[in-house]
């Protein structure tokens, strides 16, 4: 059995889940929209967590569609799920990047153990992809991803069957309208 697929308008930064999803920037150390609401949320343990990574692990940022797992900092989450969503108006506008984006994603918070988790509309912001377009690419991938049950990441093997929840938390009534129509 698969886990729940919900949709909310709301912050993610209030979502009471074991992960949230940001959807970042490849340098991990903030900007605007969600990425910014969830660092100004998680405080500085966050930033330093995120700086950690960029000195060990990512030192030329994180790559578009690839996701990486820290705390949460103040967050009422335990954990962050970090992911760099293609930016159309950079010329990204392979949809398999956004695939990456929700499937990494989940795969790495469920590596890290959580059964509930919270995502936004990776791109549908400021990096210009349309609402309705995310919307039908994050469910799909969301549903093939938990219906494939385990997967291995370089977090380790992950049991997709233990998440129970997916809530996409979305801005905005247009993105909320687009999301559950995709749910259908």
């Amino acid at each position: 059995m698969t886990g729940h697929i919900e949709a909310v308008e709301g912050d993610i930064t209030t979502q009471q889940v074991d992960a949230i999803v940001n959807a970042a920037n490849s340098s991990l150390l903030g900007g605007g929209g969600v990425d910014g609401a969830i660092h100004a949320a998680a405080g500085p343990a966050l930033l330093e967590e995120c700086r950690a990574l960029r000195q060990d692990s990512y030192p030329d940022g994180l790559p578009v569609g690839a996701a990486v797992v820290t705390g949460a900092g103040n967050l009422p989450c335990r954990w962050v799920v970090h992911t760099v969503g293609p930016n159309r108006h950079a010329g990204q506008t392979d949809p398999a990047l956004l695939i990456s984006c929700f499937s990494t994603s989940l795969s790495a918070a469920a590596c890290a153990g959580a059964r509930t988790i919270a995502m936004p509309a990776v791109s549908a912001g400021i990096y210009g992809w349309d609402a309705d377009e995310v919307a039908e690419i994050a469910v799909t991938t969301v549903r093939d991803t938990l219906a494939s049950g385990t997967v291995i990441t370089p977090y380790g093997d992950g049991d997709l069957g233990q998440v129970e929840l997916v809530r996409f938390v979305l801005f905005g009534a247009r993105t909320y309208d687009a999301f559950t129509r995709a749910l259908g």
